[in-house]
């Protein structure tokens, strides 16, 4: 079975080299790896969170599809598409929010920095934040369980959203009664490579230190290049080439006996000048192919928008009859169907019993066991781990073994030790029909 992998852009800004070396060029090459189903979307309603310059998010859109493109993205190996042509997103956005508890909203890490900063000047808790970022972690777990995607490569400070989106996927399911979306596997990009900006830190817009990708052209990119800060040392001087980021930038993106002999180059008396020439022209190398192909494309945006428009059919394609089968789980179904299966339905609820999971408001994950009728005949311990909750779910019908610890309640064990007992109030006789059910459900 392929493995599906799934990874969002916001359209906020245009690519610098640092995203180009950090996120688009090692997410292409592992899109192109056997056994991998690639989900590579614009997150434009993400965007919308962040920014409310219209012209802004329309030419990121813009930038970003042309950019991975011309980076070497193929369209017809993996699912290339805008989060808003995909309408079946926003919908599973609002079923999810109906299931999803406000507490879980209060923790995210995003709300309660801007919490925090609210305190520090004084004003209102919530001044400032807005519905799309307090419930931005839905949206993100709504792009996730669409498709089903099994790993999601994401820097630490995401962590937390996708956890969240376990969690909401998990109680969904719980809730409705069936696996209908995949828990997705938290990939975390230790690998990612940070290139240092033209001051050292870390290259990000917000300290105005970036590389540009292809904005300006190959003028724009050596000007770049020469303005990057290196220390005093004089042409045939011994660098420290460990300690130049002009070194970091050069092994970015050459193999290991290149940046062996530029590193020699370096602690050899190399001047500073021939080093920042040497360093453009190893990424104007790179990176003039790969312009030729954005500028085509920038100067073409139909064929862009073609290429998005098929791949959004081809998400259309799964989303469709997947948001089908939810409606129907949560009730919204056809109303001809529901009158000719409503007698069915009724006599297929009441014939078993069933375990219902839940989660306590200290996060930690129980389960109840229901009779046919709704009443309640057990309830689980405390489980930090659902596995281990559902662990003990699967074995109970088979290997339970309940014991009487009152006149009328009673607890179970599995392996000697209690797991769950009846809940408080239990009549007289509850036991038997908790035998019963386990022995149903066992069968």
């Amino acid at each position: 079975m392929n493995t599906r992998v799934l990874t969002g852009i916001t359209t906020t800004g245009t690519p610098h080299l640092g995203n180009y070396a950090g996120a688009i060029r090692p997410a292409i090459l592992a899109s192109t790896q056997p056994g991998v189903d690639a989900f590579f979307f614009l997150a434009d309603y993400h965007a919308l969170i962040k920014c409310d310059d219209p012209a802004r998010v329309a030419r990121s859109r813009l930038e970003l599809a042309a950019t991975w493109l011309a980076a070497g993205l193929d369209p017809e190996r993996v699912t290339f598409y805008r989060q808003s042509d995909v309408p079946e997103i926003p919908e599973l956005c609002w079923l999810l929010t109906c299931v999803t508890p406000k507490g879980l909203m209060n923790r995210a890490h995003a709300y309660k920095a801007s919490v925090d900063q609210n305190a520090a000047k004084g004003v209102e808790p919530d001044d400032g934040v807005t519905m799309g970022l307090f419930s931005y972690p839905i949206l993100m777990a709504a792009d996730i369980v669409m498709f089903n995607a099994h790993k999601v490569p994401v820097g630490r400070d995401q962590v937390q959203h996708l956890e969240m989106a376990r969690d909401i996927a998990q109680r969904f399911n719980h809730l409705y009664g069936s696996d209908f979306f995949v828990l997705p596997e938290v990939v975390i990009e230790e690998e990612v490579a940070t290139l240092p900006g033209l001051d050292g830190r870390k290259m990000s817009k917000s300290y105005n230190n970036t590389v540009p990708l292809f904005e300006g052209g190959a003028a724009a990119l050596r000007a770049a290049v020469m303005r990057i800060v290196t220390d005093s040392r004089q042409p045939g001087e011994p660098k420290d080439a460990e300690g130049s980021h002009l070194y970091t930038l050069y092994r970015a993106f050459a193999t290991p006996e290149e940046s062996a002999a530029f590193r020699a180059q370096l602690e050899g008396g190399m001047g500073w000048g021939e080093a920042k020439t040497a360093l453009y022209e190893r990424l104007e190398g790179i990176l003039a192919p790969m312009r030729e192909r954005y500028d085509a494309l920038m100067a073409h945006p139909e064929r862009i928008e073609e290429i998005l428009r098929h791949g959004a059919a081809r998400a259309r394609a799964m989303a469709g009859p997947a948001l089908q089968v939810l409606r129907e789980a949560v009730g919204l179904r056809n109303l001809g169907a529901q009158a000719a299966d409503k007698k069915g339905a009724r006599a297929k609820a009441a014939k078993g019993a069933r375990f219902v999971s839940f989660r306590d408001a200290d996060g930690s994950f129980r389960f109840r066991l229901l009779a046919a009728d709704g009443q309640e005949l057990l309830t689980s311990q405390a489980y930090a781990d659902p596995k281990q909750a559902g662990a003990a779910m699967k074995r109970l019908p088979a290997e339970a073994q309940l014991r009487a610890t009152g006149d009328a309640s009673y607890a179970v064990q599995l392996d000697g030790a209690d797991v769950a007992a009846s809940p408080e109030g239990t009549a007289a006789g509850t036991i038997d029909r908790t035998r019963d059910a386990l022995a149903e459900l066992a069968q």
